[in-house]
């Protein structure tokens, strides 16, 4: 063969297989594929978005948590200082009582509850009220002296207290039954 019936061959154009009608020849087989892929990837896209709105969701959570955490923690940090000292409130109350009206021991005393209410403690008042087990322990019980008493708060033995809304201890009580 010569060099010039060699290039003659190489120009020659090549047969290609017969094309539907105006559709490429790896179009026809590839359809079929290409919608699986795309629902392939539409599930695919369905599950990272739900992964992605329970992961926005917990975080959510977590941040609340987290914060209401924080606000209890400052509302009551003090807690273990205050029930500390609710045995020197006793101790001052029994003084007043058996000094009468010292002013001095008044004054000291007027002070430090005032102190005290500003931190958020507050004395429980229940003389006189229904014996309710999620406020008041009770010491003992004594014979109620008219029916209409029956179940109320007699005596208190030992105050019960408040620290910002939540109960630090609980009043020990006498109750009428």
């Amino acid at each position: 063969m010569s060099n010039k019936e060699k290039h003659q061959k190489e120009a020659e154009p090549v047969e290609e297989p017969a094309v539907n009608e105006g559709q490429a020849p790896e179009a026809a087989e590839s359809e079929p594929q290409g919608t699986d892929k795309l629902q392939e990837m539409g599930e695919k896209l369905a599950e990272m978005n739900d992964k992605y709105l329970r992961l926005y969701s917990e975080y959510e959570n977590y941040r609340k948590r987290t914060s209401q955490e924080k606000a209890d923690l400052l509302l009551n940090g003090s807690r273990d200082m205050m029930k500390a000292i609710l045995p020197v409130i006793d101790d001052f109350e029994r003084a007043l009582s058996a000094l009468g009206d010292e002013e001095g021991v008044l004054l000291i005393y007027n002070k430090m509850m005032k102190i005290l209410d500003q931190k958020g403690l507050k004395a429980m008042e229940v003389k006189g009220e229904k014996f309710d087990e999620n406020l008041h322990e009770a010491v003992t019980q004594v014979p109620a002296p008219a029916e209409d008493q029956k179940g109320l708060v007699i005596d208190v033995v030992e105050k019960g207290y408040y620290l910002n809304g939540k109960v630090l201890r609980y009043a020990k009580v006498v109750v009428a039954c």
